[in-house]
């Protein structure tokens, strides 16, 4: 079982210039105060722009986060969650990704940015 499986994060849009996935939470996603963890943020950030990175990597290679930044910006208890990752830039080698996650009222949650490196297999 992977990462997604685990958590019930669904892929939406998987491309080169957008990825957007969706999380529903739940009490395995919380922490023992009753709102969701600080580090589903960041798996939800990083998942979303490594996602996004590999569609832009040579074949023969994949794409590893090398810096990972999070903002929380709100408490969440409870509800859908969407992240949505884009590119600021796409380089031979490094690609740097922002994303925002967003309630379903389109409250923002939380804000991160993920630098990225091509790794050859």
């Amino acid at each position: 079982m992977n990462l997604l499986d685990y958590l019930g994060i669904q892929i939406e849009e998987t491309t080169a210039d957008c990825v957007r996935l969706s999380l529903t939470v739940s009490d395995q996603h919380k922490q023992p105060f009753g709102i969701l963890h600080g580090g589903i943020n960041a798996v939800l950030i990083e998942t979303a722009c490594s996602l996004g990175a590999n569609q832009a990597v040579a074949k023969d290679q994949f794409a590893a986060a090398i810096d990972l930044q999070v903002n929380h910006l709100k408490a969440v208890s409870q509800g859908k969650l969407t992240v949505e990752a884009l590119p600021d830039r796409i380089g031979g080698t490094i690609q740097t990704w922002q994303a925002t996650i967003r309630q379903a009222d389109s409250t923002k949650t939380a804000v991160g940015r993920c630098t990225l490196t091509a790794v050859s297999k």
